[in-house]
């Protein structure tokens, strides 16, 4: 997969970076085909994050239905998200994500968005040293910790997470292209691990129950009856129903489709319907592993009711062995590297005169002790529509400035033409709808999950008021 801002030109095998066309557009020489698009979005979407995510499914009580169906519908509107709203504007301007914030917003803005953007990935990656983490424990045999808790309880744990953290943040450091070819490597392999995960662990419970199958509808009553039973979600888990599963599996890369970073991705694209090649990512990795990962943890459950640890270690070995560790390892680590790589990209911006080297260092020794903090990965659903919701109006004011800022007699890139720094319009609309979603969340009982809809409509109107009192001379000068 390439990075958001790398581009190899694999049609030749070549192993070095040709052009990163950072502060240029992609010229028509360098764009890629879309079986290219096919494996980087099955590969980066089948990995560590499913192997939690699948399991806070089965703790927050769905039942079957809702969890297939929501699915189904969530993943669909996400691969519509990336088809209709991104990859339009990635392959009509063909800039990265950074650059052209900067034409709208102004260096100053962008140096705010980078900032949050790689504090995001800090924690996601540090959530997914946990889960690598989680597979020494097996070996090790030290205490984990449990789905509630929030620190570190073990000297063993605190130790895997350094060591984990450690070899991968030097990794990242060295450069993304050897990640990228592991990643490539491995990304098949782990496919076919998380199938037999669900095919394994759905086994053994027709084993363990004694159910008679002959047909889908004798699995799917198994299903109902013993693993997405529905219910009471476990205690400090918040209870998910239909629309949950569709606005967290739509919404849980809403920073990448809706909020705009996959413009660095898909500006490589020849056209914009390529935004389909997201359906491998979605329905292999976000529907397939966590429904896989879902039947490992219901499996714990069925075994032991009282263990309700979410342990991607010990559920993978349960079932696969050997290979079901070395699946959690990798899983982890092929999801951290990119995203310290990239959070190194996001905190060098701030500060061009330190090497990425160094940069990408210190990013990783934040984000492993982030991953000694379990209640990252343990809330990770939650995070994840966090995450989603600070990036999404940065997309609203990338949309509106691209197709409607002419439409009201307003100026598109208006930092570029005025020269300013700081696009007080994009930043007050940012920000402000931030405040109005915190606002929803805490005092009017929005849950989070559901809130960065109404957030993006908020966004985009917002920039397009501001911008109209912004780029009046007069407002511009006061401001």
């Amino acid at each position: 997969m390439p990075a958001e801002n790398d581009h190899v030109n694999n049609s030749e095998g070549a192993s070095d970076v040709v052009n990163e066309f950072e502060r240029q557009r992609v010229p028509d020489s360098a764009l890629l085909n879309f079986k290219d698009f096919i494996g980087m979005y099955a590969g980066e979407h089948c990995a560590g994050t499913e192997l939690m995510i699948g399991p806070l499914f089965v703790a927050a009580g769905v039942g079957i239905f809702d969890l297939i169906w929501g699915l189904v519908l969530g993943n669909l509107l996400a691969v519509l998200s990336w088809m209709f709203l991104c990859a339009p504007i990635a392959t009509r301007a063909r800039l990265t994500l950074y650059y052209q914030l900067e034409k709208i917003c102004g260096k100053n803005l962008v140096v705010l968005y980078n900032l949050a953007n790689g504090i995001m990935f800090c924690f996601l990656a540090g959530s997914m040293i946990t889960v690598s983490a989680t597979a020494i424990g097996v070996w090790f045999k030290f205490p984990m910790p449990g789905l509630n808790d929030l620190y570190p309880n073990s000297v063993g744990w605190v130790i895997a997470v350094l060591f984990v953290g450690g070899l991968i943040a030097v990794v990242a450091a060295y450069g993304y292209k050897i990640v990228a070819r592991f990643a490539n490597i491995a990304s098949p392999w782990m496919v076919l691990v998380f199938a037999a995960f669900g095919i394994i662990g759905l086994k053994n419970f027709i084993d363990i129950t004694g159910e008679d199958i002959s047909g889908l509808s004798d699995i799917w009553n198994l299903a109902e009856v013993h693993i997405w039973r529905g219910g009471e979600p476990l205690a400090g888990q918040v209870k998910f129903t239909f629309w949950h599963v569709t606005f967290f599996a739509w919404f849980c890369n809403m920073a990448m489709h809706i909020g705009m970073s996959d413009l660095s991705v898909f500006r490589y694209a020849k056209k914009s319907w390529y935004g389909l090649a997201s359906a491998s990512g979605m329905y292999v990795g976000h529907f397939m592993a966590w429904i896989s990962a879902s039947i490992l943890y219901a499996y714990q459950l069925h075994l032991d009711p009282a263990d309700t640890n979410v342990l991607p270690g010990p559920m993978a070995f349960r079932v696969a062995g050997v290979a079901g560790i070395i699946c959690v390892i990798i899983a982890g680590w092929t999801t951290a590297n990119p995203t310290i790589y990239r959070a190194g990209l996001a905190f060098q911006a701030i500060m061009p005169n330190v090497s990425r080297f160094k940069v990408t260092l210190a990013t990783g020794a934040a984000a492993t002790i982030a991953g000694m903090f379990p209640a990252i990965a343990m809330k990770l659903l939650g995070f994840v529509a966090l995450y989603g919701m600070v990036l999404m109006p940065m997309g609203a004011v990338i949309f509106v400035d691209f197709w409607l800022m002419k439409r009201f007699g307003l100026k598109s890139n208006y930092a570029e033409l005025s020269g300013k720094l700081f696009n007080w319009a994009a930043g007050i609309a940012w920000l402000g709808t931030l405040l109005i979603c915190v606002v929803l969340v805490k005092f009017a009982g929005v849950q989070i999950f559901f809130v960065s809809l109404p957030g993006w409509f908020i966004a985009a109107a917002g920039y397009i008021i501001l911008s109209k009192i912004y780029q009046d001379k007069k407002g511009a000068d006061a401001w």
